[in-house]
C-alpha cells in the first residue's frame, strides 16, 4: 500500500522530474568535467586562430571559460557532486531504501558517468561552447565556495598558466604528421622534412650540411660531354657539378648544369670548352654557389 501510495498523484510525478534532471544535470557536470579540462590552453588558441570556422568559434567561447582551470574544476565537481548526493533523497520517497541505492547508482553510472563522458570526449569542443553561458552562471553561483578552494590548489599547484610546445615535442610532433602524409593527412612528407630541417637549424653547424670530397660528384675538366656522361650528370639532379683538374681534390671550379643544354651529345666536347675564358687553367670559376 505505501508503495501504491508513493505512485499516486502530482507529487510522484513531479519527484520523477526532479530526479530526471538531477541524473541529467550530474551527468552534464561529469561530461563537462572531462571535456573542457582535457582541452589545453595551446590547443585552444590555436584554433581560435586558425582552425576551421566552427572550430575558431567554439574555441573562443570556450577560452573565457577554461582560462581559470582550478575554478571551473571546483564548480564542476561541486555541482556534480551536490547533484547525486541529492538523489538517493528523492528516489527514497519513491521507493525503498535498497531500491533507491540500486536505482541512483545505476543511473548514476550509467546516463551519470558513461555515456555523457564518451559524448564530451568526443564531441567536447561543440558541446562545451554550447554550454559555455550555463558554466558561466554555474561559476558565479558556486563562487563564494570554489574560489577559496581553487585559490589553494593555484597555490599548491600553480595556476596552470599556458605551456607552449618544447623544441623536441615539436620536432615529434611534425615526425607524426609525416608519418601519416600518406594517410590522408594535411601535410606531405616534403613539408614535414622542411619543418623538421627549420627546427634542427639551432643545433647544426656549416660542417654538418657539407658532403665529404670523396663523397661529392665532380668531372674531370679533360671529360668528354657525351651521351653516356650527360646521362649521368642529369641523374645526379645537382644544379652544379664540380670540375677538378688531375686529381678529384683539386677542384677548379663548377659548371651549370643549364649551361649543358646547348651542348649536343654527338659533338664530344671536352668539358674544359664549357664557359670557356681567358683564366690561366682555361676554365671559367663560378663565384656564386
Amino acid at each position: 500500500m505505501g508503495f501504491e501510495y508513493r505512485c499516486s498523484g502530482t507529487g510522484f510525478w513531479s519527484r520523477i522530474a526532479v530526479v530526471a534532471f538531477l541524473v541529467l544535470f550530474a551527468g552534464m557536470m561529469s561530461g563537462l568535467t572531462l571535456g573542457l579540462m582535457s582541452m589545453s590552453l595551446v590547443d585552444l588558441e590555436v584554433l581560435a586562430k586558425s582552425g576551421t570556422p566552427n572550430d575558431r568559434k567554439h574555441a573562443t567561447k570556450i577560452l573565457p571559460v577554461v582560462k581559470r582551470q582550478h575554478l571551473l574544476l571546483c564548480t564542476l565537481l561541486i555541482c556534480n557532486a551536490a547533484a547525486m548526493e541529492t538523489l538517493p533523497m528523492f528516489l527514497d520517497s519513491l521507493v525503498p531504501a535498497w531500491g533507491a541505492i540500486l536505482i541512483s547508482v545505476t543511473l548514476i553510472l550509467l546516463f551519470g558517468e558513461i555515456i555523457p563522458q564518451a559524448f564530451c570526449s568526443r564531441y567536447g569542443l561543440a558541446i562545451g561552447a554550447t554550454l559555455a553561458p550555463v558554466v558561466q552562471v554555474l561559476v558565479v553561483i558556486c563562487f563564494p565556495i570554489a574560489y577559496p578552494i581553487s585559490k589553494l590548489l593555484d597555490f599548491f599547484l600553480g595556476t596552470g598558466d599556458m605551456s607552449l610546445f618544447r623544441r623536441s615535442e615539436l620536432e615529434t610532433l611534425v615526425d607524426l604528421h609525416g608519418n601519416e602524409a600518406g594517410k590522408g593527412g594535411e601535410l606531405t612528407r616534403d613539408e614535414t622534412t622542411i619543418i623538421s630541417g627549420a627546427l634542427q637549424l639551432t643545433g647544426k653547424t656549416a660542417g654538418d650540411a657539407m658532403t665529404p670530397i670523396s663523397e661529392t660528384f665532380s668531372v674531370d675538366i679533360y671529360a668528354k660531354l657525351d651521351r653516356a656522361m650527360m646521362r649521368l650528370i642529369l641523374e645526379q639532379g645537382h644544379s652544379r657539378v664540380p670540375v677538378y683538374h688531375e686529381q678529384p681534390r683539386n677542384i677548379i671550379g663548377l659548371v651549370l648544369v643549364k649551361n649543358l643544354l646547348t651542348v649536343h651529345p654527338e659533338d664530344e666536347v671536352h668539358v674544359k670548352e664549357c664557359q670557356y675564358s681567358q683564366n690561366p687553367q682555361g676554365f671559367r670559376v663560378n663565384a656564386s654557389i
